[in-house]
């Protein structure tokens, strides 16, 4: 028996909304969100792919925070967080107080939430904050990432909320498909 998968467009409900089917013999079975939605399982499982599918997802991004938390760290995803929004601003005004206070609740020295980047980094901002563009914190944004990418994000995915979390939707899926779990 030969399975073919084909996109449908429903012109009716929306242009973009596509439905997935698989033909057999001539008999179309359309498969909703049954067989292609992603359940939190396999949502809460796709995190440990990689960082930037853990960031994208509020979930993933609230039980990093929470692991971050316990670690003492959380101000590296803060200020990643942080500079994230900081690029989105176009005001030259917002930019300027923006800037000022991403600088001074991470980067200045004894900031509340100091991250850990090197000298030259840091004084490459410092240079720049009198007069900030939505790039000034670029380089220590990706050091900030890498930083998580090479040593919490490995650590968070083995960690106990990590599991817990991963364990608690597995039975609550289970118990979802088996009611008699």
């Amino acid at each position: 028996m030969r399975i073919n998968r084909k996109n449908v467009t429903l012109s009716e409900k929306s242009q973009s909304q596509k439905v997935m089917y698989e033909e057999k013999d001539h008999n179309a079975i359309f498969k909703g969100r049954c067989c292609f939605y992603r359940s939190p399982t396999t949502e809460a499982m796709t995190w440990s792919e990689n960082m930037d599918t853990l960031l994208a997802n509020q979930a993933g991004l609230d039980a990093f925070r929470t692991f971050l938390k316990s670690e003492f760290s959380e101000e590296n995803v803060e200020f990643w967080l942080a500079c994230e929004d900081f690029k989105k601003t176009t005001n030259a005004e917002k930019i300027a107080s923006k800037a000022k206070m991403i600088y001074s609740e991470f980067i200045e020295a004894d900031a509340p939430k100091e991250i850990n980047i090197d000298f030259s980094t840091r004084d490459l901002i410092s240079k720049n904050i009198a007069e900030p563009t939505v790039k000034c914190f670029d380089e220590a944004q990706k050091l900030i990432y890498s930083l998580m990418a090479k040593d919490s994000f490995p650590r968070f995915l083995k960690s106990e909320i990590y599991k817990k979390l991963v364990n608690r939707q597995q039975v609550a899926n289970h118990k979802k498909w088996l009611p008699f779990l």
